[in-house]
């Protein structure tokens, strides 16, 4: 049968350890409560959130990985079918609670798989990532960089999350009689929240699901279910919309804010739904005297506070990191092949298009090595795929939905084994 050695938010049969990089849907798709296929390493703070996602999941399973310690896992070779070793070490990918990045050694060589990630040029925590990944590589070249490709196109430019939350917090407070609409995540944006929490010196309703998670990541105080205490309410992103915000606004003057590094506007053919999309026309909006303003300068590409409905504010906070941070990133691994993790976005482009030959990056256009393949177990023959761009309607989560998950060294062998018995420690709260 076909069987490879790890694999990395892909959940299918056929490797001998599962790595899971943080909790969004479009990286569990295939998980279950009732998954049962191998070891599962994650964060502390993921098997931690663990049983908030998939209640009744076997928690022997997992392997927690605490960030920047190094881990020797014992599996077989596909190669020799003997017993070979994978060192892994996990670092803080700053997208959602938990989020990691991993870097692989092995006789494939030396791998980073990022998952989703940001990692702000201005932040202290980016920082020590970025300190702690050049001293896990030390004089080791990366021969393959997955990479988080979700904003990789110029046209994607966004000030940092510290900026953007300002951004929010203004726009709340020049509307102090109305209530405020937030749409998030299941997880992510808790910086945001908190933020606003701290800076109006309010609490912020939550549903209870929310709330649990909360909870569970330590934020006992600052959140709430009754709606009585707060004018400020996060609210599902999936219920996020325009019939809503006018149905409120019939009880009470109410405004509803989106945080994300795409810009939301109703959608054509259908002006009830508030989504995403990479064709439109906006304007800038100042958050101090809610006034329209010219668009973008030629020399300003970074985006502010937009409105397209008289309810709605669109704010550029993303956890994802944009196309300059991760060209700074790609500068900074400098791999010898790259290839992007989401193969579906509004503007998608092979990031090799624009990093092929990027000062420093040591990047070989063709030829990924063999050993690797893609969902399906299709070879991956030829990196530098002829780019196209794609325009769909789709939530800064949702456009990521057909994101490639990738198998590490995919072999054909047969009556695999992997050597469990230093698997014990298990589920650690």
């Amino acid at each position: 049968m076909d069987v490879g050695m790890i694999s990395v938010d892909r959940w299918s049969e056929g490797s001998q350890v599962y790595f899971l990089t943080h909790l969004h849907a479009d990286h569990t798709n295939g998980l279950s409560s009732t998954w049962k296929r191998g070891p599962l390493f994650c964060s502390r703070i993921t098997a931690k959130l663990f049983s908030s996602k998939f209640p009744g999941f076997k928690l022997s399973l997992l392997r927690i990985l605490d960030v920047g310690q190094w881990n020797s896992i014992p599996l077989v070779s596909p190669t020799t079918e003997s017993n070979t070793t994978v060192d892994v070490i996990a670092i803080d990918a700053h997208h959602c609670p938990g989020a990691v990045m991993y870097l692989f050694r092995g006789e494939f060589g030396c791998m980073l798989y990022t998952g989703d990630f940001r990692w702000e040029t201005t932040s202290k925590r980016a920082e020590i990532g970025r300190s702690m990944l050049l001293s896990a590589l030390g004089n080791d070249k990366v021969d393959i960089l997955y990479l988080d490709n979700t904003y990789c196109n110029p046209s994607y430019s966004f000030p940092s999350r510290e900026v953007a939350a300002q951004q929010v917090v203004d726009v709340i407070a020049s509307h102090p009689e109305h209530d405020i609409i937030i749409g998030i995540d299941s997880l992510g944006k808790e910086d945001l929240l908190l933020h606003i929490a701290q800076a109006l010196k309010i609490k912020i309703w939550v549903w209870p699901e929310r709330l649990q998670i909360m909870h569970l990541l330590g934020f006992h105080d600052i959140f709430t279910t009754k709606v009585s205490l707060t004018r400020v309410r996060a609210v599902p992103r999936y219920s996020f919309r325009i019939d809503t915000l006018e149905g409120l606004n019939m009880m009470r003057p109410t405004i509803g804010i989106m945080p994300s590094g795409l810009p939301w506007k109703p959608l054509e053919g259908n002006t009830n739904v508030f989504g995403s999309s990479s064709r439109h026309s906006r304007s800038k909006l100042s958050t101090k005297v809610g006034s329209h303003t010219d668009m973008h300068k030629p020399n300003d590409n970074s985006r502010t506070v937009e409105s397209y409905h008289e309810y709605i504010y669109t704010v550029p906070y993303s956890d994802h990191s944009c196309f300059a941070e991760i060209k700074e990133f790609v500068k900074l691994v400098q791999p010898t092949n790259l290839k992007g993790i989401v193969s579906s976005s509004s503007s998608y482009v092979d990031p090799l298009y624009y990093f092929g030959r990027l000062p420093g990056a040591n990047l070989q256009s063709q030829g990924l090595r063999q050993n690797f393949v893609r969902k399906g177990h299709e070879r991956v023959k030829d990196v530098l795929n002829k780019s196209t761009l794609r325009s769909d309607n789709s939530t800064e989560a949702g456009m990521k939905r057909r994101s490639k998950k990738y198998d590490f060294l995919g072999r054909v062998m047969n009556c695999a084994q992997i050597d469990t018995t230093d698997y014990q420690n298990g589920y650690e709260s």
